[in-house]
């Protein structure tokens, strides 16, 4: 019997999956797993230069660029495991952390589990989140509106949506998909993730599902480094890290993810809400960057590109709308 099954999905990264697989057969004991590599047609020599070094992966086609939900959703069809653990490429494995994880979960009573994600100097990475009334969080990222209802929160004393450095074991509502660890059981009961969804916020939605069958957790006594963002940047030739960027074809997939996850876990109502203010920060970015050239002190925070980049993508999501509302099957992929 297998205890668990670790999942890496691959878009023309080997070198990332190599350097993950490493620290996995490196650095995991006390458990009996498989690793399942689901690769998204990458079209060059992937299979050859991963399964080379690691003949005992299981390497699952999928044939064509078919993202994060589906590239998993596929590999979780084969997995033999108790457990399946969802891990980026461009993680890097230390201290036994998915032998120790995998343990904990299943002595335990929670459903899924993640552990605490470290940058490369170190610092904490947000590992475990917690659900906003109507996802109110998508609108930090608005650029000048967004850091105005930050100073609100915080002159209010609302409470962070996320644990910033998780110590021990600390209740969730979801976990970063970059290690995220569910039980065979609780996503037969809950279902695969949402195969409408190409990249980013899937992961939410999914544990908002995992999460009417039983309670989440992070293990913070256990780390695994992130080099957040590295794969999906080289796949849509972007820049940064994180979720702030609303201004490129990558933006464009995390602001039309977010929109889609909105309307499946909180509904119309909160879809329109959160567009209405996406719509109603156009004027504001245009005045902000007006004043910004006008004082002239420094440099800008925003450029006259990036409000028109915003613009364009704000009017795509708009299109999208009447297709979102109506919550049918829809593949939301930008590329």
């Amino acid at each position: 019997m297998t205890d668990l099954s670790i999942i890496i999905v691959n878009y023309k990264t080997p070198g990332l999956v190599i350097d993950c697989l490493r620290t996995v057969y490196g650095e995991t004991s006390g458990i009996r797993y498989e690793v399942i590599v689901a690769d998204n047609d990458s079209g060059d020599d992937s299979e050859r230069l991963i399964r080379g070094e690691f003949p005992d992966v299981k390497w699952i086609q999928t044939g064509y660029n078919a993202g994060f939900a589906r590239a998993n959703n596929a590999a979780i069809r084969q997995a033999s495991g108790e457990a399946v653990l969802l891990l980026n490429s461009d993680t890097l494995v230390e201290g036994d952390a998915i032998g120790c994880c995998c343990l904990e979960l299943m002595a335990s009573s929670y459903v899924a589990a993640g552990v605490q994600l470290l940058n490369p100097d170190r610092t904490p990475q947000i590992s475990g989140n917690f659900f906003m009334k109507g996802g109110l969080n998508y609108l930090l990222p608005l650029p000048y509106l967004g850091g105005w209802m930050k100073c609100a929160g915080h002159l209010f004393g609302a409470k962070a949506p996320h644990v910033p450095d998780a110590g021990s074991v600390v209740e969730v509502d979801w976990i970063n998909g970059a290690f995220l660890m569910v039980k065979r059981a609780a996503y037969e009961l809950a279902g695969l993730m949402d195969e409408d969804f190409f990249l980013y916020a899937e992961e939410a939605e999914w544990c908002s599902r995992l999460r009417r069958i039983g309670r989440l957790c992070i293990y913070g006594q256990f780390r695994v480094v992130h080099l957040q963002g590295v794969s999906a940047n080289e796949t849509f030739g972007s820049e940064g890290k994180g979720y702030y960027n609303l201004y490129d074809r990558k933006g464009l997939q995390i602001m039309l993810s977010n929109f889609v996850r909105i309307r499946k876990q909180f509904g119309v109502g909160w879809y329109l809400v959160q567009l209405l203010f996406y719509v109603a920060d156009i004027p504001i970015f245009l005045l902000g960057l007006l004043v910004s050239r006008i004082g002239g002190r420094g440099r800008a925070r925003y450029s006259f590109h990036q409000f028109r980049r915003y613009c364009s993508n704000i009017g795509l999501v708009i299109a999208r709308t009447p297709t979102i509302i109506r919550n049918k099957p829809y593949f939301y992929k930008v590329l």
